[in-house]
């Protein structure tokens, strides 16, 4: 497989969500501070944003319907210091980690890759990639995972990412994000509707 231009060590993709009213106003408006803060963050270059896509929340019926987006941008910062100034933009809006996996919330800023990294090692990524879903409400990972293990299975994840990374391929599953998208079964998309920026 040749090498694509967008596969580059530094390229940073980055989910956005949030479903519930925070400090910054509507949901909509707590993505626009994030990507505000992150593309303020010291050696950060940003790259593409998605458009804001309207989602019914995940698991079904556990909240309001989410608005979501990609960001993607180059920066050499280590992916765990990454992780933690994402973090604390979720804090700057009440965020707090405690408690049910999935529930509703006024920010959600998932790491999804950084470059070709696979963390902490391809066994223990293969590992949560593969849990079962019945498993995966129960479990969570006590470190960083990259690529984010659940990014190929979630319509949510993969229809904004496709709009600023297409061409970026997951380095355990050698496929594009186009391709992951594109193997999604039509559930996966189901009351998802694109907007605007």
């Amino acid at each position: 497989m040749s090498r694509n231009p967008i596969q580059n060590a530094n390229l940073v993709l980055v989910a956005l969500g949030a479903n519930l009213p925070s400090s910054a106003g509507p949901p909509a408006d707590a993505l626009r501070f994030a990507l505000h803060k992150i593309h303020g963050l010291p050696g950060v270059v940003p790259h593409a944003v998605s458009r804001f896509w309207t989602t019914p929340a995940f698991p079904p019926g556990s909240g309001p319907e989410y608005v979501n987006a990609a960001a993607a941008f180059f920066s050499a910062t280590p992916p765990e210091a990454l992780l933690a100034d994402l973090h604390a933009i979720e804090a700057e809006l009440g965020r707090s980690r405690e408690g049910a996996r999935w529930q509703a919330r006024g920010l959600d800023l998932d790491l999804l890759a950084h470059g070709e990294l696979v963390l902490p090692d391809a066994a223990v990524q293969d590992h949560w990639r593969a849990l079962p879903p019945a498993a995966q409400p129960l479990s969570a990972p006590d470190r960083l995972i990259l690529p984010h293990p659940r990014m190929q299975d979630r319509g949510f994840v993969l229809a904004p990412l496709a709009e600023v990374a297409p061409g970026w391929v997951h380095p355990r599953l050698g496929r594009s994000v186009a391709q992951m998208l594109a193997a999604l079964p039509p559930q996966a998309m189901a009351g998802m509707r694109p907007g605007s920026a």
